[in-house]
């Protein structure tokens, strides 16, 4: 390029009051314009620099398929449903504590939604479902209606309150661990923020109510287990690239089995090897949560 430049400078001349440099340099530039791109052409194994893909691509084609498990509608449906249980042990629990209207509503609000809130903060998915849904908001205070009113027929159904319990908790561990790996924690982290969704509400409950969390308390049956091993099972599909419907469906059934299996026989978590407290169970508590 620079001896066809020399060349045209020379044939042309300098313009008036132009140093031959500064000639040399524009005529150079018009040139370079007008030099056509030529596109590289991809090696004998394709192009050298593939394209990149977003690691995470997968794992939302994963979350989508974890919702097609359900269409939206039935989704929706059972996230209330467990919303609605949730809300109805924390409400009864402020019952027999004695605490007023306002305070049944705050426990079954806490119970209900603290799980989900704590796992949106963490993960940065604000606003939280739990302020964006209107539904999600307003079925703890159906719930604090209905036990207000009738707690005392609550009572009296709360096998079935703990069936239905059980069946939100394997649902939300399921779903609190996809939705916090889909937003970028690793594998550990996400299984974690899974069990905190299916056990957090009932941890906060325990704790606004003075109680010792019946997730620590020797003398309950498991329940965090049960939700360990869904959340574990969901990373692990995750891991090996086999979460779909089925495995999706198969970690909720799961841990839902294990709740119950662990209500029917009482299991529960080893205490500390020879041990030398003097605690003793507490009559009639044995399954509450």
């Amino acid at each position: 390029m620079l001896p066809r430049a020399r060349e045209r400078l020379a044939r042309d001349g300098a313009p008036a009051g132009a140093s031959a440099p500064g000639a040399l340099a524009r005529t150079i530039g018009r040139l370079a314009h007008r030099v056509p791109v030529r596109p590289r052409r991809p090696g004998p194994h394709g192009p050298r620099h593939p394209p990149r893909t977003d690691p995470r691509d997968r794992t939302r084609h994963n979350w989508a398929v974890l919702h097609d498990l359900f269409s939206p509608d039935v989704q929706h449906a059972l996230d209330l449903i467990g919303i609605f249980v949730f809300a109805i042990s924390g409400a009864l629990l402020a019952v027999r504590k004695n605490f007023d209207v306002f305070g049944i509503a705050v426990l079954a609000e806490v119970t209900a939604l603290g799980g989900g809130l704590l796992r949106d903060l963490i993960i940065g998915a604000v606003p939280p479902a739990a302020f964006s849904d209107l539904g999600y908001f307003v079925m703890p205070l159906v719930a604090t209606v209905l036990v207000f009113f009738l707690h005392p027929e609550v009572e009296r159904t709360q096998t079935a309150v703990n069936v239905f319990d059980a069946a939100g908790l394997g649902l939300f561990c399921v779903t609190g661990t996809t939705k916090a790996y889909d937003y970028g924690l690793g594998l550990t982290a996400s299984a974690a923020l899974g069990l905190a969704t299916a056990v957090g509400g009932g941890v906060l409950r325990d704790v606004l109510a003075n109680e010792v969390p019946s997730l620590l308390r020797w003398d309950r049956d498991l329940y965090a287990v049960p939700a360990i091993v869904g959340a574990t099972m969901v990373v692990l599909c995750i891991r090996f690239d086999m979460l779909n419907a089925f495995t999706s469906g198969a970690a909720v059934l799961t841990a839902f089995v294990l709740r119950l299996l662990a209500m029917r026989y009482h299991w529960r978590a080893p205490r500390a090897w020879n041990r030398r407290s003097s605690a003793r169970e507490e009559p009639g508590k044995a399954t509450a949560q």
